[in-house]
């Protein structure tokens, strides 16, 4: 039994997504002790930029014509979605960068689409649960001034359950630059609230993967 986990965020010190994915993976072990913990992070680790296109031309090309760098990165595609479906649980953790995804973060989803077992209508994790753990520096809730511009969650969201037929829980944390920008600082009591509530919420999250798998 294992908990497959992805890190987008380009900080390995202070990021807040990793700080909440930490909470959800000792929480795992914690309950389940025996359970392994395969990651991938994609700044230490990233997709070459040219693995995508290269992939999904290599789609379009009998197989006997095929270039090495097309079979290259069609053998990267298989492995990233070996290590997905290995798993009996997932957890996605990223930020919000410039109000949108990841860009290492979109690089591997769409490379894992070009897997046939990944394409659009397949809904290879059916039945798995993953964790999508997402940190904003601002604040983006109903009412706020940026309400409706985080154009990354809904989508990630969208290609984990609609796309590929998980069954995701979502733990958002906010307001995480307030501690460092004077023009937040009254929202740093509430930022510490949500972030605690983060933690809370992934704690918990991690113990029912945990009590599943055991």
């Amino acid at each position: 039994m294992s908990l497959f986990r992805l890190d987008s965020s380009i900080r390995t010190e202070g990021s807040v997504s990793r700080e909440v994915a930490d909470t959800l993976e000792r929480a795992y072990l914690d309950q389940h002790p025996g359970g392994a913990v395969v990651r991938r992070d994609l700044v230490a680790d990233p997709i070459p930029v040219d693995a995508w296109p290269t992939a999904a031309l290599a789609g379009f090309t009998p197989e006997d014509q095929r270039t090495d760098a097309q079979r290259e990165a069609l053998g990267l595609a298989a492995r990233l979605a070996d290590e997905v479906l290995r798993a009996d649980a997932v957890v996605l953790a990223t930020p919000l960068y410039n109000f949108g995804v990841s860009q290492h973060l979109k690089a591997w989803i769409d490379l894992l689409i070009t897997d046939p077992r990944f394409a659009p209508g397949t809904a290879p994790l059916a039945g798995r649960s993953v964790a999508l753990v997402v940190a904003r520096g601002g604040g983006y809730g109903a009412g706020t001034p940026r309400e409706g511009w985080d154009h990354a969650t809904g989508w990630i969201v969208r290609i984990l359950a609609d796309v590929w037929g998980a069954d995701v829980t979502l733990i958002e944390a906010e307001l995480t630059l307030a501690d460092v920008q004077p023009a937040m600082a009254e929202l740093r009591p509430l930022a510490a609230q949500v972030r605690a509530q983060a933690h809370e919420r992934a704690e918990t999250v991690g113990k029912d993967f945990g009590r599943t798998a055991a």
